[in-house]
């Protein structure tokens, strides 16, 4: 039977990260004795990013040992204390793969939203990417009934939600490539599923579909070309520059639409264009008075 390990609470403080400071309640530390879980937070706990945390569909965040020790094996290390996570509830059991959004009697209600700041706590810049693509991200719950929890609580599973998607399926289906669409219309029927999240999918599903008829009828123009990477340059430690470059020009002709005579005016200088089908045009001839003065180059 699952079991309630350890009940963990911090008040959000500054920290320095990477030359600047960050507001954070991800420090949590544990609770003896019985803690109080209201409608939305646990008290003594609290909550830096409003935006990612908090309020009644992520009141609480539950995290697995057995992630604690997946992760302990991945990054070789021997220092991670129960909390660090920055879960409120640090449990045995209820894995991601498993727990279905919108049961036991916390309600289930989405995975954890991945953010910088667990992986400011750990040290660890690269884990909010890992936490998705290991499929280990947590989830946070509603409180439906008030009352009081402690260390070695028994966790029941009293009803199970329709639609039995998982939170590892759920976070997966949001964060990473090409999700299916029989998802994501499953997470909409999905009653418990936070409204953020659900916003989300819908506009997710309306890019999948738009994706779908792209590919049906071709692109608009017969000008577009693939993009491929050319290169990745870091140029700070925060920030990091991605080179594009084109590819083949399509084999019906140069890559650039013509303009109605209507349109514009008429350029002095025609787009350059690199298709040996579509060699420049020649300048037109200079009007009016010559002048033996050279160019001004700006």
């Amino acid at each position: 039977m699952p079991t309630l390990l350890l009940v963990n609470v911090g008040m959000a403080k500054d920290v320095s990260w990477q030359g600047r400071t960050v507001h954070t309640g991800v420090w949590k530390f544990p609770v003896h004795g019985p803690a109080r879980v209201r409608r939305l937070d646990i008290d003594g706990d609290g909550q830096g990013d409003t935006n990612g945390h908090g309020g009644e569909q992520r009141a609480v965040l539950v995290y697995q040992i057995q992630s604690y020790w997946h992760w302990q094996q991945y990054f070789g290390r021997d220092d991670l204390g129960f909390g660090q996570f920055g879960e409120n509830l640090t449990v045995d059991g209820l894995l991601d793969d498993e727990v279905c959004i919108g049961e036991t009697e916390f309600e289930v209600t989405q995975p954890r939203v991945t953010r910088y700041r667990v992986g400011l706590r750990l040290g660890e810049p690269e884990l909010p990417a890992l936490l998705v693509s290991h499929h280990r991200p947590g989830f946070y719950m509603r409180v439906i009934h008030e009352g009081h929890i402690q260390a070695g609580d028994p966790i029941v599973r009293t009803r199970t939600g329709p639609g039995a998607l998982s939170v590892a399926d759920t976070d997966a289906l949001l964060y990473l490539p090409d999700p299916e669409r029989a998802k994501l219309r499953l997470a909409l029927r999905i009653p418990a599923l936070s409204p953020g999240w659900q916003d989300s999918f819908r506009d997710l599903l309306k890019s999948v579909d738009g994706r779908a008829v792209v590919a049906a009828t071709g692109p608009a123009w017969n000008g577009s070309r693939p993009l491929r990477v050319a290169g990745v340059v870091p140029e700070s430690t925060t920030v990091t520059s991605i080179h594009l470059a084109a590819g083949r020009v399509p084999a019906s002709g140069c890559p650039h639409r013509p303009v109605p005579p209507c349109a514009s005016p008429r350029p002095a200088v025609p787009p350059r264009c690199a298709a040996t089908r579509c060699p420049r045009r020649p300048m037109p001839a200079a009007t009016g008075s010559a002048s033996n003065t050279s160019p001004t180059a700006r």
